[in-house]
């Protein structure tokens, strides 16, 4: 073991989008900078290691797979296949990452644990060789980390799986039961239905996708359960037990107590920011009651000199919000301080399943509780001729308008090629214009985008 004590003008802990992003910028503006990273297979962050990237590679190869209408063993090796080429993927682009902040002489990548020692000063602990890094500024940028509930049997279960683990998994499960029915496991049951498992979502609430609207909700369900995923509402997960050659998942009903046999369990319980090992305490950075760094509308946190990116700070996990993130802090310490928090307008997302569902802005239930006069424009994506094209007619495209301004509140597309979609109608919404720019706008067809002259023809 060695201690010593290496200065930076900025030490950014966490490889993520925010903090590489950070990182370049500062090197180019001649900043010396220390980027820690805990381990070398996570350059880039979670987005592109076992996130964002791999999954949407899965979904590609999932749907190739479903298309061709194989055996289940021919299934499987497409599942093998795609899981290499997903490793391809991941691999070359946590290079590019690693070779673009290291061509700068700026810029030193360091593999480690980081942890406080005191308001400027982190130490890095990798094997044996222990050191400690000063910077003038602190970035942090962990991400998160699934949460594993206090169930009986989760916890050392080789057949249970976070979605990282279930993303390194060689072998197509005939059987996937997934423990959530939020995003992830949505998201993870589509995929995996397209490969050819048989699926199992467990969600203990009453109410499937609770956040989101009750006709599109319905119509996400009813497309799952059509391709033969089984959605267990308002059960309670009681063990996961160990078995030769699987797991069983015990779980309490209305009906009472059944046993689910599977190949692979898929724990999609939600994620918690990655502060764990910090020792924050020592910095002076105040957490809340979820673990999240506290920070005000520039990103500072309670130490003015230390700042947080992307899901270290709790709310809305995303890789553009880290990015956006950056662009904040980037403003508070490199430029005029003029772009916040506040400024940030309406933030779309996408749940990648077969149809993808998109959403931004309001539901109509919300816009009502918040005091709007309401209008709302509803299309069944069967009307839509290149849905028809796609032979992907499920779904249904909501919108919810201020009747009388005629801004667009938010939207809810639950069709083929909402990813893209969603995009403009975010456009619309953060430039307040109207409604019927988007209704009487000329687009190219076939595409899905030309939907929106029928959509908002209200």
């Amino acid at each position: 073991m060695k201690e010593n004590l290496k200065k930076y003008d900025a030490v950014i802990i966490g490889f993520g989008k925010g903090g590489k992003t950070m990182a370049g910028a500062l090197g180019a503006a001649g900043k010396t900078v220390a980027l820690i990273e805990r381990s070398s297979m996570m350059y880039g962050g979670t987005c592109i290691n076992v996130g964002c990237i791999p999954t949407k590679s899965l979904v590609y190869r999932a749907g190739l797979a479903a298309a061709a209408g194989k055996t289940f063993e021919e299934r499987s090796a497409a599942y093998r296949e795609a899981m290499e080429q997903k490793e391809d993927l991941t691999g070359r682009l946590r290079g590019k990452n690693y070779q673009k902040l290291d061509s700068n002489p700026n810029i030193t990548v360091i593999d480690g644990n980081a942890r406080f020692v005191s308001p400027h000063i982190v130490e890095v602990a990798h094997n044996e060789d222990v050191f400690q890094v000063e910077g003038e500024m602190i970035f942090i940028n962990t991400g998160s980390q699934a949460f594993i509930p206090p169930v009986e049997g989760l916890k050392d279960n080789p057949y249970v799986y976070t979605s990282e683990g279930l993303l390194s998994r060689r072998e197509l499960p005939e059987k996937l039961v997934i423990i959530g029915g939020g995003y992830i496991g949505v998201e993870f049951s589509s995929i995996y239905a397209n490969f050819g498992s048989k699926v199992t979502i467990l969600q203990d609430g009453d109410v499937f996708l609770p956040r989101e609207d009750e006709e599109i909700a319905a119509a996400v369900k009813a497309s799952l359960e059509n391709r033969g995923i089984r959605v267990l509402a308002g059960v309670k997960v009681k063990a996961a037990e160990q078995e030769e050659d699987g797991a069983v998942v015990v779980i309490d009903t209305r009906e009472g107590e059944r046993r689910l046999q599977a190949d692979a369990v898929l724990v999609a319980t939600g994620r918690r920011p990655n502060t764990k090992g910090l020792n924050l305490e020592a910095a002076g950075v105040k957490t809340d009651a979820r673990g999240g760094i506290i920070t005000d509308d520039t990103l500072a946190t309670t130490a003015p000199h230390i700042y947080a990116m992307g899901d270290v700070r709790g709310g809305l996990q995303f890789t553009y919000i880290s990015l956006d993130d950056f662009r904040i802090v980037r403003s508070a310490v490199l430029g005029d301080g003029s772009y916040d928090l506040k400024k940030r307008g309406a933030v779309p997302y996408s749940v990648f399943l077969d149809p993808p569902f998109s959403r931004v802005g309001l539901s109509e239930k919300e816009a009502v509780k918040a005091g709007y006069r309401v209008k709302t424009a509803r299309l069944a994506a069967t009307a839509i001729p290149k849905a028809q094209v796609l032979e992907q007619p499920a779904g249904l495209l909501k919108a919810v308008i201020d009747e009388e301004t005629g801004l667009i509140l938010g939207a809810h597309l639950f069709c083929e090629e909402s990813y893209e979609m969603i995009n403009m109608i975010k456009l619309a919404m953060d430039a307040k214009v109207s409604y019927t720019v988007l209704r009487d706008a000329i687009y190219t067809h076939p595409t899905m985008s030309e939907a929106f002259n029928d959509l908002f023809a209200v």
